[in-house]
């Protein structure tokens, strides 16, 4: 075994001794940058120039043709290139912001490329060294760490001040000091200087919202730090600590349950019932209970939930009612009957609200028409009528029969009773048919009134329209003619007659004078066409067409229109003049 290791020692000799046969000059340099000593360093970033010291170079196996220093941040970016030590330590740190720079010594040959800020270390081509490296930390101010809290306040007219807020500042730097407190979007409200002056604050009178309390240090020409500015607005050297919250609560009225209820309006008490009230997060000195309408106009107080039971809903007419729940302090102005909700003053809360609905009877839908008849002395009903009781409410129901006007003309008990009914009786016009629902007592429910002199509880139906037209003699065109009394027959020529809208069973022409006396009664167009209104001699003759049903009397020559009894209707006149 001692005989191999010899063998061993013996080759490593010999390769020794052949490598150091090589020529000397063959021998590529080995550059070495030395070693840095001196920091690490700490500044505090503050606006005020910060420069280290005591930084030494071993210089002992210092390798190379060219020197320099090199400052990078944490990334190896590099920032500046100090050519000497006295350069390195004439560098303000302050001014490059928190963070950590590396301080190197570095030598280099000729041709090095990269060397120069806005570069990386890692991006160097050449020959080159790099030394250990120094750090430079650059911290900002600290303002230290708040204790105490979060606070919660009852926002109710009494002074809520907070109390057991600490500042831990074994960390604190900075030249001034004070205390902000801001709101959630970080606008200023105050600045107290002190603990004490933060505990005197009476965060009541802010209102209901969220305060933030924070600690700041900062440096001399700070901007921006001042009551109604945001702390996004400061400029300057500066730090804030953690934040205290203050939540500023309004008052709580609870959370009312049941509901939501509809009634009927028809005369008979309607009060609801299985009204809660979850106090659990109540709060406030004063409690009550408030109706209001769905404009929150406030309608009655009731003390209790018994009282609230106990209201008759149904004496407020048709509408909406809205049931509330109010916690308030002394002082709350306006919280009467008459005043709206809006109108409150001082320290009060509303909870949810519950809906009363109180709905009118409903007498239906009812279909069918409209309808037109023709009045002729035939009798004229309708049919086709339904009514769609899916919601119809009310002890009572009728069928009612207006005029346009909303005159009651009559009230068929059903839908057969309307249909009996001989609209041709009432002569020209138009009538309106209506479902009608009421309660016991409606008044002046009866023919001859009106629908607007009905007192009491009642709903009317949508209205089915009879329309009642009168005979239609058609339109006659032509003329007007005008002839020379002169013993020569003058006849007319080119009348026509319009029948698109004519009704009527019997037809004819009239032929009158200008006072509607009757001349004769030409049976058609032709004989209109026949007539010489020479002989007539001079004056003015109307030509007329005339429809009319059996059994019209006066219709013969000597009497006069005005003297016509039965169902007729005349068409425009045309008018001929004899000269």
């Amino acid at each position: 075994m001692s005989n191999l290791k010899s063998l061993w020692i013996l080759l490593g000799i010999a390769i020794l001794a052949v490598g150091c046969s090589n020529d000397s000059d063959d021998e590529p340099i080995v550059l070495e940058a030395g070693t840095l000593s001196g920091g690490p360093f700490t500044i505090t970033v503050d606006g005020i120039p910060d420069m280290i010291s005591g930084v030494t170079l071993d210089a002992s196996d210092v390798v190379g043709s060219n020197r320099t220093y090199v400052v990078t941040d944490d990334s190896r970016n590099i920032l500046g290139v100090p050519p000497t030590l006295a350069d390195l330590e004439g560098v303000d740190f302050d001014a490059a912001g928190v963070g950590t720079c590396f301080v190197y010594h570095l030598v280099y040959e000729d041709g090095l490329t990269g060397l120069e800020p806005g570069t990386n270390l890692d991006n160097l081509v050449g020959d080159h060294d790099l030394s250990n490296r120094i750090v430079v930390t650059r911290n900002g101010l600290n303002a230290g760490t708040l204790s105490g809290g979060p606070y919660t306040i009852l926002v109710d007219g009494t002074p809520d001040m907070i109390s057991g807020v600490s500042l831990d500042d074994s960390e604190l730097n900075g030249t001034n000091q004070t205390y902000v407190i801001t709101d959630d979007e970080r606008n200023i409200l105050g600045l107290p200087p002190t603990i004490e002056a933060l505990e005197g604050v009476n965060f009541d009178g802010a209102g209901v919202g969220v305060c933030f309390v924070y600690h700041l240090t900062y440096e001399d020409g700070l901007t921006g730090l001042e009551a109604g500015m945001n702390l996004d607005g400061f400029s300057g050297a500066y730090a804030l600590s953690n934040r205290i919250t203050v939540t500023r609560n309004g008052l709580n009225a609870g959370t009312i349950g049941g509901g939501p209820y509809t009634i009927l309006v028809d005369g008979t008490p309607d009060m609801v019932s299985g009204i809660t009230l979850d106090d659990a997060e109540l709060t406030g000195s004063k409690q009550r209970w408030v109706i209001t309408d769905d404009e929150n106009n406030i309608l009655g107080l009731p003390p209790t939930i018994e009282a609230v039971e106990g209201v008759d809903f149904d004496g407020a007419g048709v509408g909406t009612c809205l049931i509330w729940h109010i916690t308030y302090e002394d002082g709350l102005m306006n919280l009467e009957a008459g005043y709206n909700v809006s109108d409150l003053e001082g320290f009060y809360a509303l909870s949810n609200s519950i809906t009363v609905t109180r709905n009118g009877l409903n007498a239906g839908t009812i279909g069918g028409g409209p309808f037109t008849i023709t009045v002729d002395g035939n009798p004229d009903m309708v049919s086709g009528i339904t009514l769609d009781d899916a919601e119809l409410t009310g002890s009572k129901q009728r069928w009612v029969i207006t005029d346009d006007e909303n005159n009651i003309l009559g009230l068929p008990p059903t839908i057969d009773a309307v249909e009996g009914v001989d609209f041709d009786g009432a002569g020209v016009g138009t009538c309106l048919i209506w479902h009608i629902t009421y309660e016991e007592g409606l008044m002046n429910l009866e023919a001859g009134y009106n629908v607007s002199d009905l007192e009491g509880f009642y709903a009317l139906s949508n209205s089915i329209t009879v329309t009642r037209n009168g005979l239609n003699a058609g339109t006659i065109s032509g003329g007007p003619f005008t002839f020379d009394v002169d013993g020569t027959p003058d006849m007319v020529s080119g009348i026509t007659l319009d029948d698109s809208e004519l009704t009527g069973t019997n037809q004819t022409y009239v032929i009158t004078d200008d006072e509607n006396n009757i001349l004769g009664l030409p049976p058609t167009l032709d004989a209109v066409e026949g007539v010489d209104f020479d002989a007539a001699g001079s004056g003015v003759c109307l030509i007329w067409h005339a429809t009319f049903e059996d059994g019209l009397v006066g219709l013969e020559a000597g009497k006069n229109v005005a003297d016509l009894e039965g169902f007729y209707a005349l068409s425009n006149s045309i008018t001929v003049t004899r000269n």
